[in-house]
């Protein structure tokens, strides 16, 4: 299996780049608009709990052209692929504008959160502007997934390396009033963002014209929307974008719940997520990964090798999580961020909940992103539903607001998401060890 480590290492590490770029991104929009005032990172803030969950629905949904892909080219079958990467350009299309609409007549939402109407001001302004670039971002994001799953992960990590400083220079310059350019403050975060997403697209298109993706057939002829592939990518789909959606809502929620604790709960929630997020970033690359070589041998029809890459990669995220629980529970780490002692003190606090909800959360990702490969999609979406909405959001309010007496604080809220990643990652590893095993479901799965 030495072999195959080489493989998903490879497939990995331009994928955790990627997305560290793109956390970049999200970093250097709330230092900007922090920088320019507290009132416009608020707005910032408050429009990315909008626009986030909304894209990594539609966006979840493209993911599943990754591991069908992957499946086409384990099964030799090359010219297949550019007839599928044109139907998920239509279904792109659908969702670039459903995703644009949706952003801009979100500011009933804010005001039924009682947001505050001056931070709602600039929340729709942020909002507004960053929509237009909304049709680019599903079309990049298609094309992207084509590529990771022809195993061509590097292409997609330089684009987002070459997008970052052009999206910290277009902040500077919209935000601050440069070059003649109007002073738009948080507003200036959102055209960056919409203009960012079309050059992501513009450089996309002019550099894929590359062999592998040639011989696929995708440049050969436009075809018509055609209702099998459509219906394929979305029945795959749906779930996983369903379930990105529902996980990063329960954290949105959370964080609005934990708002009502006090500024210390907040911060040290704000500060547990945000090194959760971090760790989180490498088993979920590993998983997708995982999902392009499962996918890729399941297509081969060599479902031995298949189930030996969904184990080994399950080993290795779950090694990587052990040592990352030892690491975020050391107290160094929040000192990078504030200097408040009732906060530093709060926040070690948490990090050590925090680190064993990383072991699982860790473990699940890979898990259920090897499952993927297997085009089983449905299965992981019931079970994240059951945990972070039945399990995890329900303990998690009973335990930090005391509702049976054990008044924890935001404590009590990660020990309740604990609670709910422990259960999906439980099941989701009894999932897998079916799955792989049996040759029938796998087969009725391929056939989708």
């Amino acid at each position: 299996m030495k072999s195959e480590l080489n493989v998903l290492l490879r497939l990995s590490a331009p994928m955790i780049a990627t997305q560290f770029f793109i956390m970049g991104m999200g970093f250097v929009d709330t230092a900007m608009s922090g920088q320019y005032s507290s009132l416009d990172l608020a707005g910032v803030a408050i429009g990315g709990v909008i626009l986030w969950p909304l894209f990594m629905l539609f966006a979840g949904v493209l993911t599943a052209l990754t591991p069908m892909v992957s499946q086409h080219v384990g099964g030799g079958r090359r010219l297949a692929v550019g007839a599928l990467i044109q139907q998920g350009i239509w279904v792109a299309m659908i969702f670039g504008v459903l995703l644009f609409l949706l952003v801009r007549i979100s500011e009933p939402l804010l005001i039924l959160f009682d947001v505050a109407p001056e931070a709602v001001s600039i929340a729709m302004a942020y909002l507004k502007a960053a929509s237009w670039g909304c049709p680019a971002v599903m079309l990049y994001v298609t094309l992207r997934y084509a590529c990771e799953g022809l195993g061509q992960t590097l292409l997609p990590m330089l684009i987002a390396g070459t997008t970052l400083p052009i999206n910290a220079g277009l902040n500077y310059v919209l935000i601050y009033d440069l070059f003649g350019a109007p002073e738009l403050g948080g507003e200036g975060c959102g055209w960056a963002a919409a203009i960012t997403m079309w050059f992501e697209l513009g450089v996309m298109l002019l550099v894929i014209r590359r062999p592998w993706l040639r011989n696929t057939g995708l440049f050969e002829r436009v075809l018509k929307p055609k209702l099998a592939p459509i219906k394929s990518i979305l029945q795959i789909g749906l779930p996983i974008g369903m379930t990105m959606f529902l996980e990063m809502t329960v954290f949105s929620l959370v964080s609005l719940l934990v708002g009502s604790i006090g500024i210390a709960a907040i911060g040290a929630n704000t500060i547990g997520g945000n090194l959760n997020w971090f760790v989180f970033v490498i088993p979920m690359a590993l998983g997708s990964a995982a999902s392009i070589r499962v996918g890729y041998h399941v297509g081969a029809k060599d479902y031995a090798r298949a189930a030996r890459v969904a184990r080994l990669s399950v080993l290795i995220s779950a090694t990587y999580a052990f040592l990352a629980s030892l690491v975020l529970g050391r107290e160094v780490l929040p000192r990078i961020y504030t200097s408040d002692p009732a906060v530093l003190v709060l926040t070690a606090e948490v990090l050590l909940i925090v680190a064993a909800y990383q072991f699982f959360d860790c473990t699940q990702a890979t898990i259920i992103g090897a499952l993927r490969g297997y085009k089983d999609t449905q299965y992981p979406m019931i079970i994240s539903i059951i945990g972070y909405w039945l399990i995890a959001l329900p303990v998690g309010t009973i335990l930090g607001w005391g509702l049976l007496g054990w008044n924890l604080g935001v404590l009590g809220f990660w020990i309740g998401l604990g609670c709910g990643v422990g259960f999906v990652a439980l099941f989701a590893v009894v999932r897998l060890y079916r799955t792989s095993r049996d040759v029938d479901r796998i087969s009725q799965f391929s056939r989708i």
